[in-house]
């Protein structure tokens, strides 16, 4: 069958890619979702507990707010879910939708001229307006309704919005023999836990010796939800094993002072390095080095007198900071220590561990007897990609630091054609693809002009430099300590005024939102 030809397609309906077919609209987008709904990972990783970690305004488009936005309670993930289908509904959204339908692979087409090793080395070096060339330069297989039977489509430009959470669990790798496969009990990943009900995740956690693999937000609600589970002198503890500590944090209060102003302000951002500065503030950097500790510690400080993090030896090593710069940092649910001190939750720190026939074994020879062990060990979302882009793009997923270099956190230099929403990470994702989607939009309406392929590749390596010098965990690709200054720079590009604020004392005091980046010229 001859390919559906049109111009843009974008894979996956979630709020990256609903972002982006707003932004795009006006070329009457195809979007492929593999499932028969919107929203994502709020429709398909989210417990019964699990609820937004941030302020309703924070987490919002920026021509979308929400009703009650001031409301200071966090949505649980089916208001959010209500949301993003009240944008979708608004926008008129839906119509660009093709439910059931997975994209299985991509193939490169190009032009009569290019190859894809061709294309490689002159992607963008084209006129303006060479993103919709006006032919062809993927075509995209799609199953419908899990049929085996595949149609292809045909498109100028692909916007991938698949993300890198949800769909394939990362599964520990173990020693011969020592696998779930001798295990008597239940083995399952988070990712199995979100499909199943109310009812079901009681019957599974309910007077069972449970163990949960992993200490970070996804672990931490399921640890909840088992000890919740387990009331009474006949409930079981849940044990939880950790490899990695991280800072959780209580609440949005630092020894009665807003948490935004630690990191979240402009005048709080000047204190950090960014890319493109220049040689004077390089050295107000490092002059302001023993204040970026400070503050850091400042914070520690709060949180060990809070949190009983000592008591359970859940104290990283790491310095605040880093967790912050990785987009790691975690809300800890009100309840969670208090379930620890009554016995209902029991950390184990571990480094290596393997499972037994009753169990899990650790390498200090101690044990753990288990009914049901899930793991919340993540995602792999370069393997996603992997499996549907073709060569040698495949092999430029993690050049050449083991990060996805995207340029404006959307365009790889490298990949001709084709954009990726979704994939940075801010202190609000809804936030960042949002502003880089209006920013591709811009783009391929030829509103303005990007730099040179190795300009790009200059500019991404920058941001990865930034970031390796702020935390150990830089491969998350978080841009939360200079988020401002990348918003600065995305607007400039686009021609727009980068100081968003009514006043001076706005921009260096209060925090930076969706709100403030409202295309004015709608």
């Amino acid at each position: 069958m001859a390919p559906v030809v049109s111009k843009i397609a974008i894979i996956g309906a979630g709020v990256s890619g609903l972002a982006a077919a707003k932004q795009v609209s006006h070329h009457n987008p195809i979007v492929f979702e593999a499932s028969d709904s919107i929203g994502g990972v709020w429709k398909h990783c989210s417990y019964s507990s699990t609820k937004l970690q941030s302020r309703r305004s924070d987490y919002e488009f920026s021509d979308f707010p929400w009703p009650e936005r001031n409301n200071a309670s966090f949505p649980s993930h089916t208001e959010i879910l209500e949301y993003l289908h009240s944008y979708a509904e608004h926008f008129d959204l839906l119509k660009f939708v093709k439910f059931n339908s997975k994209v299985v692979e991509i193939k490169f087409v190009g032009s009569d001229h290019d190859s894809p090793a061709e294309a490689t080395t002159n992607f963008m070096s084209k006129k303006p307006g060479s993103l919709l060339p006006g032919h062809p330069v993927w075509e995209v297989a799609v199953q419908t309704n899990h049929s085996k039977d595949v149609q292809w489509y045909a498109f100028e430009f692909v916007v991938v919005c698949i993300g890198k959470y949800g769909d394939i669990p990362k599964i520990p790798e173990f020693p011969l023999n020592k696998g779930p496969e001798i295990f008597q009990g239940r083995v399952l990943h988070s990712i199995d836990y979100c499909k199943l009900d109310k009812e079901s995740t009681s019957t599974l956690l309910r007077g069972k010796k449970v163990a949960v693999i992993g200490y970070k937000k996804s672990a931490i609600d399921l640890a909840l939800e088992c000890a919740e589970a387990n009331q009474g002198p006949e409930g079981q503890p849940c044990t939880m094993v950790v490899r990695t500590l991280h800072w959780t944090v209580p609440d949005y209060w630092i020894w009665g002072l807003p948490f935004f102003l630690f990191y979240s302000t402009r005048s709080s951002q000047f204190l950090h390095e960014r890319p493109n500065q220049s040689i004077l503030r390089t050295l107000l950097c490092l002059l302001f080095s023993p204040m970026r500790r400070g503050i850091s510690k400042f914070i520690e400080s709060y949180l060990l007198w809070k949190l009983p993090l000592q008591k359970y030896g859940l104290k990283p090593d790491h310095p605040f900071v880093e967790d912050y710069a990785s987009c790691q940092m975690a809300i800890m649910p009100e309840n969670f220590f208090s379930e620890a001190d009554k016995g209902k939750i029991i950390f184990k720190r571990a480094s290596r561990w393997w499972f037994t026939k009753e169990g899990i074994e650790f390498d200090d020879n101690t044990k753990v007897e288990a009914d049901v062990v899930v793991l919340a060990t993540g995602y792999d979302g370069k393997k996603k990609l992997k499996a549907i882009l073709p060569e040698p793009f495949r092999s430029l997923l993690e050049y050449p630091s083991g990060v996805m270099p995207l340029y404006r956190g959307t365009i790889h230099p490298l990949i001709p054609n084709m954009a990726f929403v979704g994939y940075l990470e801010s202190v609000a994702n809804l936030h960042s693809s949002e502003l880089r989607s209006i920013w591709l939009g811009r783009l391929l309406d030829n509103k303005f002009n990007i730099p040179s392929v190795e300009e790009m590749i200059e500019q991404t390596t920058k941001e990865m430099e930034i970031s390796k010098k702020t935390t150990r965990f830089y491969k998350r690709h978080c841009i939360s300590t200079f988020s401002i200054n990348h918003s600065d720079e995305i607007c400039q590009e686009m021609g727009w005024n980068s100081w968003r604020k009514k006043s001076w004392f706005s921009e260096a005091f209060s925090p930076y939102g969706g709100q403030d980046y409202i295309n004015k010229e709608n």
